[in-house]
Formats: structure tokens, sequence, C-alpha cells
């Protein structure tokens, strides 16, 4: 079928819609190859951009909709769960320049429990809102010192414990990720 716009499908048809099998070719270069239901991508399928850019997964009534993975033109890649065209769920999500975090997401922001790793050897494991540390987490540079206690909008703020790579352990109240306070091991006690 040759659309008014000149698209094309090629495939299965069922009752006048597109259904089983099939090939749609976009007029502007974008090609998915899949299943389909009632005229949608339902099942699985792959999708194909210009760009470069892929998705290869499952879909829902024409929208990304279960396991998948996306690549983007600059070689970033994520492979997980998608919800209605969002990531959503659990997955990995790979930055061209070799970062990587792994972990929980909403609305394609990495929200809840995850671990985030730098190219230079940082980590940072813990709680995400809207893509900002958030909450308690522990981060650790490539000379091994390490920071843990909480986190707000991306910065050390709350309670938190600066360990040394000789140990030596420093816990401060932290405020917009300075330590305005050092607390002292009997006020921890208390």
């Amino acid at each position: 079928m040759i659309h008014s716009d000149g698209d094309l499908y090629y495939g299965e048809w069922k009752f006048d819609k597109a259904e089983g099998k099939g090939i749609y070719l976009h007029i502007d270069g974008a090609k998915y190859e899949g299943e389909w239901k009632e005229d949608k991508q339902h099942g699985y399928g792959k999708e194909e951009w210009l760009d470069g850019a892929s998705y290869e997964g499952n879909y829902s009534q024409g929208k990304k909709h279960g396991k998948g993975k996306f690549c983007w033109s600059d070689k970033s890649e994520f492979e997980g769960n998608f919800v209605d065209n969002a990531i959503q769920g659990k997955g990995i999500y790979k930055w061209a320049d070799g970062r990587m975090y792994e972990g929980e997401w909403k609305n394609n922001k990495m929200n809840g429990n995850g671990v985030f790793v730098w190219k230079d050897g940082k980590k940072y494991e813990g709680e995400y809102l809207n893509d900002q540390r958030h909450g308690f987490g522990v981060f650790t540079w490539p000379d091994n010192r390490k920071y843990v206690g909480e986190w707000f909008n991306g910065k050390q703020h709350g309670k938190g414990t600066l360990i040394k790579p000789n140990g030596e352990k420093i816990n401060c109240n932290w405020n917009n990720g300075v330590c305005d306070e050092i607390i002292s091991e009997n006020e921890e006690a208390n």
C-alpha cells in the first residue's frame, strides 16, 4: 500500500488493516520491520532512522513498550524497559563518552536505586530522583576517597562521612556540597 504522503507498507493484512508481519518505509527514509496489529506496531520489531538511530524490541499499540534496545546516532544506547515510548523500570544506559548507569528509571530519568560509573573510575551507588543523586548514596573517587551519606539535588547535603584513602574519617553536616560543620565521634553517637 502506498499512502498519499508517499509512505509504503508491505506485509500482511486483516480486515483492511496492517496485521501480522510487515515493513513500513517512510518517505523520509525511516523504516520499521516487524509485527502489526490494527494498523499499529504491536509485538516485536525493529525501527531505523536515517541519522543512524535504531530501536529493536517490543511495541504495544504503536509505542515502544516492554523490553527493547535504543541506539542513538551518537552511539549512546539504552537497553531495558520501555512504557509508552518512555524509559521506565530497570535498564542500562551507556553514553558514547564511556559513562554508564545501571538502575531504575521513570519517565526517561534516573529515578530510584542505581550505579553510575564514569570512564575515569569515579562511581556512585545509591538513590536518584529526576536524574540527580538524591537520598542516600556512596560516591567513590579513583584515588579511593569515598563519601558515604545523604544527597540532595545532586550534591552532598545532610549527614555524611568523607573517608580518605588512608582510612581517616571526617563526619560532617553537608550543605549544598560543602562540609559546613564537622561532627565529632561523640556527637555522632548521640
